[in-house]
């Protein structure tokens, strides 16, 4: 009998998206950019250059030649899921014989590392979402708020892992997320200061029964242990109908983050009541350190430790390239 043919497995930081790469066993079908914008078909283009500027985040230079190549195919795609979501909500109640069954909201998650462009991403896509013909209702929440106040953090002697799940209250987010999807009104989701660094006390937004809800945060895929007794316990995730990964490679990570932090430091971080004022004063060189250091204690760990990891749960990959700009589009088969 012929031995089995053995193989080694992939390296700690390998592709999952590369390991499995034109084998008919990969969860996912591959698309380059200028293929994916062909399946804009007739999507109207209804974002002005002004506006696509003002979604934008800081050092992200998308502009309306990106929203026409990635964001417009994506828009056809996700209006496709909402109908097929409506679809299947009148016939689940019609298979149940159920009477005035409140239809839920349409939650997409968006997920990926810091500097990557998920808030740029989440916002021109509640843009797209709102200019649908149906004229739908699309509100858009971030993980910020559900972070344990500064405080607290202090307290656990978590600080340096702000942003790492233990950071976040996934009680609150799970909560909040099973009353969106109940259909209920005038939910509250707390707030949070990028000036402060901390979460804003007793200050919340209402959200009130939106067609659409994005949900955007760099660890909203994440998954948790199992209890070995079968018990139901929830993850994000659950409460998901249509994920999102925004994806480059590390390096090109790094650099984005210390040219963001470089930047800030000249604008935002000028502001007394900044809590990285610190910061403002520093020389160059200095303040290139302390963002190194930044990076590579905090969020690059993060990163590998927790947010990479959840990459293959995502229903669509945006990998970015060396320009900030989509190259590449991976999308699950059904």
């Amino acid at each position: 009998m012929d031995q089995p043919v053995k193989r080694k497995g992939p390296s700690a930081h390998s592709d999952p998206l590369d390991q499995l790469s034109g084998s008919e066993l990969s969860p996912y079908r591959r698309f380059s950019a200028a293929k994916w914008a062909e399946f804009r078909a007739d999507t109207p283009l209804t974002l002005t250059e002004d506006e696509v500027l003002r979604l934008r985040s800081l050092d992200d230079p998308i502009d309306l030649d990106e929203v026409r190549r990635i964001y417009l195919s994506m828009s056809r795609l996700l209006y496709a899921h909402v109908e097929a979501s409506q679809s299947l909500f009148e016939q689940r109640k019609n298979f149940l014989n159920v009477d005035g069954a409140i239809k839920t909201p349409f939650i997409i998650g968006i997920a990926g590392s810091v500097a990557v462009g998920k808030s740029t991403t989440a916002r021109v896509l509640q843009e797209l979402l709102t200019r649908w013909p149906s004229s739908p209702k699309v509100d858009l929440v971030t993980t910020d708020g559900f972070l344990y106040p500064n405080e607290v953090l202090r307290r656990e002697n978590l600080m340096e892992r702000k942003g790492f799940p233990e950071s976040y209250d996934v009680g609150s987010v799970l909560r909040f997320l099973s009353a969106i999807k109940a259909g209920l009104p005038n939910v509250q989701a707390p707030l949070y200061s990028h000036l402060t660094y901390d979460v804003l006390s007793g200050e919340f937004r209402t959200i009130d029964r939106p067609d659409i809800l994005i949900f955007e945060g760099i660890n909203v895929l994440q998954t948790r242990d199992l209890p070995q007794d079968g018990t139901a316990v929830p993850v994000v995730s659950d409460f998901f109908d249509f994920s999102i990964y925004i994806d480059a490679p590390e390096e090109l990570i790094h650099q984005w983050y210390v040219d963001r932090f470089m930047r800030l430091r000249e604008t935002a971080f000028q502001n007394p009541e900044s809590f990285f004022h610190r910061y403002a004063a520093l020389k160059p060189n200095a303040a290139l350190a302390i963002a190194e250091q930044l990076w590579e204690n905090i969020n690059l760990k993060n990163l590998r430790e927790n947010i990479l990891p959840t990459r293959p749960r995502a229903d669509l990959i945006l990998r970015k390239g060396a320009n900030h700009l989509t190259e590449e589009v991976a999308l699950r088969k059904l």
